[in-house]
């Protein structure tokens, strides 16, 4: 089928198939991780953050390829989670600003479009690193503006661009040591091959999957046996104050001549006044409002001078919850083991602590404080840990889901705070918390801790009588002195810097590198501590996960004794999943 133009309709066509190969291969996906550890999660992100792109699409069609376009990247912009979410919605917003006006596109605008992606992509990571989607991305896009010179068929130029997409990605092992070493091509961009593929393929009316062109991880990852009990069960229905959860749109050009100038400022204020978790996106002439509230029609009400509203959306939180128990009930009366996401029918992304902690009815703050800090955490104890370190919110996404930027802005409105704070206290979640930062009307300071230890560290170091430059840099500090250890287990063979690893073993992990692998649990905490306290500390915290047991923390506990008598101990509950030990030397 050849195609010299595509119109909105055909854009949508190609991201819902695009979305489709990157969902039926997501654990494909997840199954690179460099590491083999038990949480890999670049396939689970961005089949996440490209289903959020694709529900804003749907809600808003349109013929015109600059309109679709525009919709997608908000949706992506909105639900990115962890690096690859995050760089994925640059490429599409960057796609879409070249597409935008454009009632359809050509060959050549469709090229230009996806290298302006690229260019804005790279643009929003500080240092970009070769050998990953980026390259992936760069390399397919260079080649689309070639092969647009020679072709007026946009289906062929798809084709093309999926090819050498998949061509570079065979190629990301020589680029990044990391990877060659480990046997696997980059997740992110097997990713974006998936999508590339279902965009070319529906172009050319096309929809199975080419399985020449799927690289083939050496072991997929068992799954995972999932926890039968979610945060919101441990919630009261009676505490969740603001029952509504509305979300709707504002159409200005609907509105007539007299609807007065939209005051973004003074609507915010409005609706706060009974309500929290407000979210409020001005687009020209879209207003996106989301805001749970004890009087809907008040917020109606404050809306309608301004435009039509459409898309009106109203969900009753506390029967939603009520619902979300008997649920969970019978699932676990029949001793199911089915995923909590899909039992409960919620977000998976769970407030741990803070304004709607679990168990804690709400309080609402009327007077705004001076600063407020925000943590992502997995564990209650870690959580509350958090919470008596000066810590207003945990947020959990879960054993491999991480905070979307829609959740970061989600408690950046809810906390009545003049200065916020944000503790993403991992690697892959720092590039969404300081997309949620960018994008929000407050004043936020992401401090870019990557691990548990390092956003403790930071979190001791606030101090409420300081200004937020002076905590900025103190916070900073404080997490970069922090040596961090974790104790997890292998979930595949393979050998990384020398270290044999065997799946099932343990392995012991020294900031970014495997220092050891063993079928021992206590062996491999006591070489891993020795690695890491062999440079000097003074202080060692510990933080036991849920599969901790209590015998050997008290036998890890008597050998660092004994070991490192001059070291300072201390042992926390942190109830993290999946890693029995997490540990800090400072």
């Amino acid at each position: 089928m050849r195609k010299r133009f595509i119109n909105g309709s055909d854009f949508a066509g190609m991201a819902l198939l695009g979305a489709e190969y990157l969902q039926a291969n997501a654990e494909q996906v997840n199954a690179l991780n460099v590491f083999p550890v038990p949480d890999g999660d670049t396939g689970t992100n961005m089949n996440l953050t490209m289903d959020s792109g694709v529900r804003e699409l749907k809600s808003k069609p349109s013929p015109a390829i600059g309109k679709a376009a525009e919709a997608l990247s908000k949706g992506l912009l909105m639900g990115a989670r962890g690096n690859s979410g995050v760089i994925l919605s640059q490429l599409f917003r960057g796609v879409a600003k070249s597409l935008s006006g454009l009632e359809q596109a050509d060959s050549v605008q469709l090229a230009a479009a996806l290298q302006h992606g690229v260019d804005t992509a790279y643009k929003a990571v500080v240092k970009p690193v070769e050998g990953t989607i980026l390259t992936v991305a760069k390399e397919a896009a260079r080649h689309a503006v070639q092969i647009a010179r020679r072709t007026d068929d946009a289906a062929e130029l798809m084709r093309e661009v999926h090819r050498k997409a998949h061509e570079t990605l065979q190629r990301t092992p020589e680029m990044l040591p990391v990877l060659k070493q480990v046997g696997v091509v980059d997740s992110g961009g097997q990713g974006l091959v998936y999508i590339y593929e279902g965009f070319w393929r529906s172009l050319a009316g096309e929809g199975a999957a080419d399985t020449a062109l799927i690289a083939q991880p050496g072991a997929a990852i068992a799954p995972r046996k999932p926890e039968r009990t979610s945060a919101q069960s441990r919630l009261e229905t009676e505490h969740i104050e603001y029952l509504y959860d509305m979300e709707f749109f504002i159409n200005r050009k609907l509105g007539g001549s007299g609807a007065p100038p939209f005051d973004e400022a003074a609507f915010r204020k409005a609706l706060g006044r009974d309500g929290d978790s407000i979210i409020v996106i001005a687009d020209d002439d879209i207003i996106k409002v989301h805001v749970h509230s004890r009087r809907p029609g008040d917020v109606l009400n404050y809306a309608l001078p301004y435009g039509e509203l459409t898309d009106l959306r109203i969900l009753n939180m506390r029967e939603q919850h009520r619902d979300l128990l008997h649920r969970e009930d019978e699932a676990l009366s029949s001793g199911a083991d089915d995923d909590p996401g899909s039992v409960t029918g919620l977000a998976s992304v769970e407030v741990l602590a803070g304004p709607t902690g679990a168990g804690t009815p709400p309080e609402q703050v009327h007077e705004w404080a001076p600063f407020g800090i925000i943590a992502v955490a997995l564990g209650e104890g870690v959580a509350e840990i958090f919470r008596s370190s000066n810590v207003d919110i945990v947020l959990s996404g879960g054993q491999t889901m991480n905070p979307s930027t829609e959740d970061f802005l989600k408690a950046i409105e809810s906390l009545s705070a003049e200065h916020i704070f944000l503790l993403p206290n991992n690697g892959n979640i720092v590039l969404a918390a300081e997309q949620a930062a960018e994008l929000s009307d407050r004043q936020v300071t992401v401090i870019p801790t990557r691990t548990i230890p390092q956003g403790l560290a930071a979190a001791f170091a606030f101090k409420e009588e300081e200004d937020a430059e002076r905590n900025a840099e103190w916070m900073k500090a404080a997490a970069e002195q922090v040596r961090s250890g974790q104790v997890t287990h292998a979930v595949r063979d393979t050998t990384i810097d020398g270290v044999h690893i065997r799946e099932g073993d343990y392995i012991g992990i020294s900031e970014k590198t495997i220092v050891v692998s063993s079928g021992d649990l206590l062996e491999t905490c006591r070489q891993l501590l020795n690695h890491m306290l062999e440079g000097g500390g003074e202080l060692l915290t510990v933080l036991t996960g849920a599969d901790a047991d209590p015998e050997q923390t008290a036998a890890l506990s008597d050998w660092i004794a004994s070991s490192w008598p001059d070291v300072e101990l201390e042992i926390h509950e942190g109830g993290q999943p999946l890693y029995p030990y997490l540990f800090a030397v400072e």
